[in-house]
């Protein structure tokens, strides 16, 4: 090793010029990240036909996501349906996660198994995933459909993804199946990280599994909790692709699945019927929103996360 680094430092390379091995870094990252989202905000503020708008419109398009009536309303939904598909995943994928994480921390015959079988789903692509769940969830030859039939609950049996009601948890839940996993694997690295000596003097106390989990194991499994959530909060306030392959990209039926990330295409990129004109620049403020949306949600959890651990200190 002392060698290499003679060599290194012989050849010019020391400590003085380290950040030359940041330049192909922050170049991809200006080149891909930051100036696509400069760019955005930039575009935010122009009106104009196309995907080149050039007409300086000031907050107008900001004013018509949260003012006018038509857009306000549209925006608005999309909002509140993605507040609704974040808050199924944290219930539905990552409790499911944190049970089978917990399951999985624990030396059973098959369990090697199991873990492969979690996360399966993970692996596939999400047009895939989309396509297999509306086959499951198709009214009249089904299989959720059919099985409740044969067990007598036939009266809940209804055309999933076209109920205004249902259509929106039915593919969030589809969407939680594909990602169990992924929380599933995050959860147990963080469970297989807590020391042996506190579970072992847990039960040395006479604590059961259910107390030594949600007293012991659970408040150390806080910071990979966090993680996981700001992962579900990012990739739910971005999703498009499950929606897309679902319920198209208008959110059908009637844009009871009509998520940010669908509005935004739908508003930027395709553009909304009758006329089918793209509007880059509102779509671009949909975009911002969005941003500042998922920057205020990541502050809040590094902020208390940094809190949390002062605390324990």
């Amino acid at each position: 090793m002392s060698q290499l680094r003679r060599t290194v430092s012989r050849r010019g390379i020391g400590n003085s010029r380290w950040w030359l091995f940041l330049i192909p870094a922050l170049v991809f990252y200006v080149g891909f990240m930051a100036f696509p989202l400069l760019n955005s905000i930039r575009v935010s503020f122009y009106t104009g036909p196309g995907l080149t708008p050039d007409e300086f419109a000031g907050l107008d398009n900001y004013r018509a996501l949260f003012l006018s009536g038509r857009t306000r309303d549209a925006f608005m939904n999309a909002l509140g349906n993605t507040v609704v598909f974040f808050a199924i995943h944290m219930l539905v994928q990552n409790t499911l996660a944190l049970l089978f994480a917990e399951l999985l921390s624990y030396r059973f015959r098959g369990r090697n198994l199991f873990r492969a079988v979690v996360f399966l789903p993970a692996t596939m692509s999400v047009i895939v995933v989309g396509f297999l769940w509306t086959l499951l969830l198709n009214p009249r030859w089904g299989t959720i459909n059919k099985g409740l039939d044969a067990i007598g609950l036939d009266f809940i049996s209804r055309p999933w993804l076209g109920d205004t009601t249902f259509a929106l948890p039915a593919i969030a839940i589809a969407s939680s199946w594909q990602y169990v996993g992924l929380a599933t694997v995050i959860f147990l690295a963080g469970f297989l990280n807590i020391p042996d000596e506190v579970i072992e003097a847990a039960a040395i106390d006479g604590a059961t599994r259910w107390r030594t989990f949600w007293l012991v194991k659970l408040p150390l499994l806080r910071p990979v909790i966090g993680v996981v959530a700001i992962l579900t909060f990012v990739g739910n306030f971005t999703a498009f692709d499950i929606i897309f392959g679902m319920a198209s990209s208008r959110g059908e039926p009637a844009y009871s699945t009509d998520l940010l990330g669908t509005l935004f295409y739908r508003t930027g990129i395709s553009g909304e019927p009758p006329t089918g004109q793209p509007n880059a620049g509102l779509g671009a403020a949909i975009a911002t929103v969005t941003f500042l949306i998922l920057a205020a949600g990541a502050s809040i959890w590094l902020y208390a996360s940094r809190a949390d651990r002062k605390a324990r200190t």
